[in-house]
């Protein structure tokens, strides 16, 4: 059987769900790929982001990359000079255009922005409200309950951690890491398997370390030639490789498929893993290479 390289499909705007989504979903099926959208479902915030230029190493990040480009100065304003669209209202039909299209789609957040900034220090009540929001308005939208989250900006708490098991969720991706888990936090063993992002996104390496545009691809797809025994996860952004970075994906879809990859959704890749057993694995909250502030990493 051929090793398996999940897709996570991030979508944070609504720029990036009525834009990038689509030219994904299409550029998926040229490829015979799988993955699974995680989809924001309420109001883009995005312009709210701006608090973040205090944050060190802010400036540095968004000087390898240009923001505007991909994001779009209306994105930019959004939640501060101009109103914040409703994401999961306005985009409903497009969220249930990638279902029916036979991908599967899951929860990132709710309000990105908030989810991003705040979580992390955050009591039980505002996490399983802000969490509830999200499950509400994905079942709204597709008439029946989320089985799965991945965690805006890799954010996370106990209290997070805890409802991915309350609510039974098949699995989650809050986290980065090296293999699938049962996470613990502080000890605690929370009963819903992580599959931890195990490769690097193209945002954290571009301009680094003489990486560009021309030679990403070649870098990420040097780091997946040898396959370790549980496969791999990448995250891709639907405002990124679904906009301006298309082309390196395409090089990159092209590149895993020449490996022998099986490129499969979450949901494949959670099933490839029947009846093994996953070991346990403390979550905690870290600084992690080409990101800004604490992540929740995987021991």
């Amino acid at each position: 059987m051929a090793q398996q390289l999940a897709l996570k499909v991030d979508v944070d705007t609504w720029r990036g769900t009525r834009e990038g989504v689509p030219r994904l979903v299409e550029t998926l099926k040229q490829h015979n790929a799988n993955a699974t959208f995680f989809f924001t479902l309420g109001p883009d915030h995005m312009g709210r982001a701006i608090k973040r230029v205090f944050r060190p190493g802010y400036l540095g990040k968004v000087s390898r990359m240009s923001v505007v480009e991909h994001y779009g100065i209306k994105t930019l304003l959004y939640g501060t000079l101009l109103p914040a669209p409703d994401i999961g209202r306005k985009g409903a039909d497009i969220m249930r255009a990638v279902r029916d299209a036979g991908f599967e789609t899951g929860i990132h957040c709710y309000d990105h922005i908030r989810w991003q900034d705040h979580v992390a220090d955050q009591d039980a009540a505002w996490t399983e409200r802000e969490l509830m929001r999200a499950v509400k308005r994905y079942t709204e939208i597709f008439g029946e309950a989320p089985k799965a989250h991945a965690a805006a900006g890799w954010q996370m708490n106990r209290h997070a951690l805890r409802m991915m098991q309350r609510l039974g969720f098949d699995y989650s991706s809050d986290t980065r890491g090296s293999e699938p888990c049962i996470p613990t936090w502080q000890a605690e063993i929370v009963a819903c398997p992580q599959l931890p992002t195990t490769l690097p996104t193209l945002d954290e390496l571009i301009n680094r370390d003489g990486i560009t545009l021309e030679n990403i691809a070649a870098h990420i797809l040097d780091m997946t030639a040898e396959a370790p025994a549980t496969g791999h996860v990448f995250t891709l952004h639907a405002e990124l490789e679904g906009g301006k970075w298309m082309p390196v994906f395409e090089q990159l879809l092209a590149g895993w498929e020449a490996q022998g990859y099986a490129l499969v959704s979450m949901r494949q890749y959670l099933e490839n893993l029947s009846g093994r057993i996953l070991p346990h694995r403390e979550v905690s909250m870290r600084e992690f290479e080409g990101r800004i502030g604490k992540l929740a990493l995987t021991a």
